[in-house]
């Protein structure tokens, strides 16, 4: 099974042919990346500044998030099974784990939080939602119905948009 994992993570670090993803299906490694990055974003509350999302919040967001964008591809003829669309959309959330693990570095070894920092984050972050909607395009274009590529690729962005908002805007 790690072995597997190891592959699929491969195959979003490096976009191509999506078949072994979709074909040989598995939500481990979606719930790894759900678990990393609701410990990463978990917030702390000091007393002056609002604490940011606490765990069951992230995860709540990320699973059923990636529910509602399957749902809306059953509704408009995709050809994927329910868990191999949740599968793909899990491992495509990678890029953004890893970029909300380089800013969270990139906090506790000294980029205080001001312009630079801001900026920093937001290429790293901006980056990661780039890499995460093109490894999940290159995985669900095939499989979506040809007419309404744009309508059922539209929530795959917001649902990516909205993690990524949360990685960037963490205390």
């Amino acid at each position: 099974d790690i072995k597997a994992v190891g592959s699929k993570f491969y195959h979003v670090i490096i976009p191509r042919d999506g078949s072994l993803l979709l074909n040989d299906w598995d939500l481990w490694g979606p719930l790894i990346l759900c678990t990393l990055l609701a410990i990463i974003l978990q917030g702390h509350s000091d007393g002056k500044h609002d604490g940011g999302p606490q765990f069951a919040q992230v995860f709540v967001i990320i699973w059923v998030g990636a529910g509602v964008v399957t749902l809306n591809s059953k509704l408009l003829d995709g050809r994927l099974s329910f868990f191999q669309s949740i599968c793909v959309l899990g491992y495509c959330v990678f890029p953004l784990a890893v970029g909300a693990v380089l800013v969270k570095m990139f906090s506790l070894f000294g980029l205080k939080k001001g312009l630079i920092a801001f900026i920093v984050d937001f290429v790293v972050v901006g980056l990661a939602f780039v890499w995460a909607m093109f490894a999940a395009v290159c995985f669900l274009k095939p499989t979506n119905n040809p007419g309404k590529k744009i309508i059922s690729t539209y929530p795959v962005g917001l649902f990516y948009f909205v993690i990524a908002w949360l990685v960037i805007s963490q205390p």
